[in-house]
């Protein structure tokens, strides 16, 4: 298994930053919330800040790592996390389903290894909520007939993982225009919110009512972040509601000392205000969803392409991980407060 030996040391968090520091190439879309951001703020100025953060990280877990974690995990290569990141983010942009399903063992894999180390913790809550739509994929993947099921990671270093729950039967909803929400109604439905969602949500929720949007909206939250306000992405999003910097800087939030995107009410208030840019500009929820994930530019694109007016009519001209993303926002919200897609109101003023 690639990822059975990965490095449980206080270090983890810095050598993911250096996968973020030399991840992928940036969308060429400007537009795109989804858009890789520049390397993170507090990497090291000058020289080689890629280098740095790895040693940083190797000597970390060389002088603190205790004997019978040195003896049962090796320190990872470099390569081996920017490897993941590239290969998951590619996934995530590119537009097969079964591309990103076929992350699922892996993902489960990087993930136990990741809640390994607190120092991870802000990681492993952005990956954990990515996990939510691979899995998502492998099940309409598998239940098309072009996925074995999905078989858990073996070996003594990871933790057990429950495998998805059964999709258990729902009453269908007449001509659903949003692909697959029937899929994630089904799977959320028993999902418990996380642990600090009481202490949060009322919160966000006034947070997007001061802004004129339908306070059930914050919980993208849970999606975009498993609701940690420091969650962290290998392409260099941060916060509840995972905004890269230039989207954060145009909102009006700072990025560096301090980074604003980690204050829950100021990146709440500045996601609902771009939220409701989206839906003006675009005309549906489903579609400002969509664009949010997958930047204005596509979804624009996409809708001229296709002369089409809603989200399922392009659907499938989308990311892989949007098709699973906007399903599974109007899924949480309709699990979370009892409001369909369709009773989203539309933005105040």
């Amino acid at each position: 298994m690639r990822f059975r030996r990965f490095a449980a040391a206080a270090g983890f968090g810095l050598l993911w930053g250096a996968a973020v520091a030399s991840g992928p190439p940036p969308s060429p879309d400007p537009s795109s919330a989804a858009t890789p951001a520049a390397p993170p703020t507090n990497a090291p100025q000058g020289g080689d800040s890629t280098g740095d953060l790895y040693q940083m990280a190797k000597n970390l877990f060389d002088e603190n790592a205790p004997p019978e974690i040195r003896a049962e995990y090796e320190f990872p290569e470099r390569a081996q996390f920017l490897d993941f990141a590239a290969r998951l983010q590619a996934a995530m942009d590119g537009g097969s389903l079964g591309d990103l399903a076929a992350f699922a063992p892996e993902a489960r894999a990087v993930l136990a290894a990741l809640r390994l180390s607190p120092e991870a913790a802000d990681y492993a809550d952005w990956l954990e909520a990515r996990l939510q739509e691979i899995e998502t994929a492998a099940l309409i993947e598998e239940k098309a007939g072009t996925l074995p099921s999905p078989q858990l990671p073996t070996g003594p270093s990871l933790a057990p993982v429950a495998p998805p729950r059964a999709l258990a039967p729902v009453t269908p909803r007449p001509a659903p225009t949003i692909p697959f929400f029937n899929v994630w109604l089904r799977r959320l439905r028993d999902r418990p919110p996380p642990a600090n969602a009481g202490r949060l949500m009322p919160r966000l929720r006034a947070d997007f009512a001061a802004e004129g949007v339908s306070p059930d909206l914050a919980w993208l939250a849970e999606a975009e972040s498993s609701l940690n306000p420091r969650a962290s992405n290998p392409s260099g999003a941060r916060g509840l509601f995972q905004l890269k910097a230039a989207t954060a800087k145009d909102l009006g939030l700072s990025t560096f000392l301090p980074d604003q995107r980690t204050d829950p009410d100021k990146s709440a208030r500045a996601a609902a205000r771009y939220l409701r840019s989206l839906e003006l500009r675009f005309g549906s929820w489903p579609l400002a969803l969509a664009a949010y994930n997958a930047g204005e530019g596509r979804v624009a694109r996409a809708l001229t392409a296709r002369r089409a007016s809603n989200f399922a009519e392009i659907a499938s001209d989308l990311p892989a991980g949007t098709r699973m993303y906007v399903p599974e926002v109007c899924a949480l919200i309709e699990t979370r407060t009892g409001t369909p897609p369709a009773g989203l109101p539309l933005p105040r003023g």
